[in-house]
C-alpha cells in the first residue's frame, strides 16, 4: 500500500467516525427512512466507486500532477512562486473546478440523471455525502485530470485537496447539530452542514443553491448562496418529489436510477417549476 493511499484511508474512516458519532450524539433532524437499508446501499456504493476508478482509470489526479511536472505541463509549472502558496492556490482554484462541475451536473439533462442518485437520498447523513453514482465518479475524474494537467499544481496540492473534498463532503452531509453563532462563523471559511443540507431540499430553488463542497465563497461570488431553507432545517423534506419510496432504496434500484428513473424538473435549464405536492 502507497504513502498515498495509507494517508486516505486514514482521513476517510477517521472523519467518517467523527462524523458518525456526532450524528448518534447530536443529531440535528430525526430520520426518517431505515438507517440499515440506506447505509447497506450508500457504504455499498461507496466501496465500489474507488474500486472502479482504479480498474478503468490508467491515471489519477496525483498521477496526472506527476506527469504535469515531468512534461513541464499546466500553468503553474510556467511560473515560480513558493511551495506552500503554489499548494493554497491549486486547492482554492481545484475547488472552483469542483463548484462548476457540480452547477453542471445540474444544468445539463444527462449529467443531472446521473447526479439525481445521490439527491435522491430520503434522508441526508454522512453517507450520503459518499453516495455517487460510478458514472458520475468517473465523468469527475475526467474532470480532474483536465484541470490537473492545465494547472500543473504540486503533487502535494492534490494530495490535500482531494482529502479536504473527500472530508468536507461528509462533514457537510452530516446529520449534526451546531450552535447558529458557530455555524455562521464555520461559514465564513468551510461549507457547513445547516448551508448543505439546503441543497437537499425537495424544493426547486433551494435544491439549486449551495453548490460548494469545500469552501462558501463560490456560491456568494456566483449568486447561488441560500441563507436559510424556507420551511426551516427540522421541517425541510429530504430528497426529490418524484422518489419517495423507501423500498426502492436498495444498491440495483440507484445503479439503475440514472436509465430508468423520472429526472423530474430538477435541471436548472427547467428552473422554477416546483416539484407537485409531495
Amino acid at each position: 500500500m502507497t504513502d498515498e493511499v495509507i494517508i486516505r484511508v486514514t482521513f476517510f474512516f477517521g472523519i467518517f467516525a467523527l462524523v458518525a458519532i456526532w450524528e448518534w450524539s447530536a443529531a440535528r433532524r430525526r430520520l426518517n427512512t431505515s438507517k440499515r437499508l440506506r447505509w447497506t446501499a450508500n457504504l455499498f456504493i461507496t466501496f465500489l466507486n474507488p474500486v472502479s476508478v482504479r480498474f478503468l482509470s490508467p491515471l489519477l489526479p496525483m498521477g496526472m500532477a506527476a506527469l504535469a511536472i515531468e512534461k513541464g505541463w499546466g500553468l503553474m509549472n510556467s511560473v515560480t512562486m513558493h511551495f506552500w502558496m503554489e499548494v493554497l492556490i491549486a486547492v482554492i482554484v481545484l475547488d472552483l473546478v469542483i463548484y462548476l462541475q457540480h452547477v453542471l451536473f445540474h444544468t445539463l439533462p444527462v449529467l443531472w440523471r446521473l447526479h439525481m442518485m445521490h439527491h435522491a437520498d430520503l434522508d441526508i447523513d454522512v453517507t450520503t455525502g459518499l453516495r455517487f453514482h460510478p458514472l458520475e465518479i468517473m465523468i469527475s475524474l475526467g474532470i480532474k485530470l483536465a484541470a490537473v494537467a492545465l494547472l500543473g499544481p504540486p503533487v502535494m496540492a492534490v494530495l490535500v485537496f482531494e482529502i479536504f473534498l473527500n472530508g468536507t463532503s461528509m462533514f457537510n452531509h452530516g446529520n449534526i447539530y451546531m450552535p447558529a453563532h458557530i455555524d455562521k462563523l464555520l461559514r465564513i471559511f468551510v461549507v457547513t452542514p445547516d448551508m448543505h443540507r439546503i441543497h437537499h431540499s425537495v424544493t426547486i430553488r433551494e435544491t439549486n443553491s449551495n453548490f460548494g463542497f469545500n469552501l462558501p465563497w463560490w456560491d456568494r461570488l456566483f449568486g447561488t448562496y441560500r441563507a436559510q431553507p424556507v420551511a426551516g432545517h427540522e421541517k425541510m423534506t429530504i430528497g426529490l418529489s418524484q422518489f419517495r419510496n423507501a423500498s426502492k432504496l436498495t444498491l440495483w434500484w440507484l445503479l439503475m436510477l440514472p436509465f430508468i428513473g423520472d429526472p423530474g424538473n430538477y435541471a436548472i435549464n427547467r428552473r422554477g417549476k416546483e416539484p407537485r405536492s409531495i
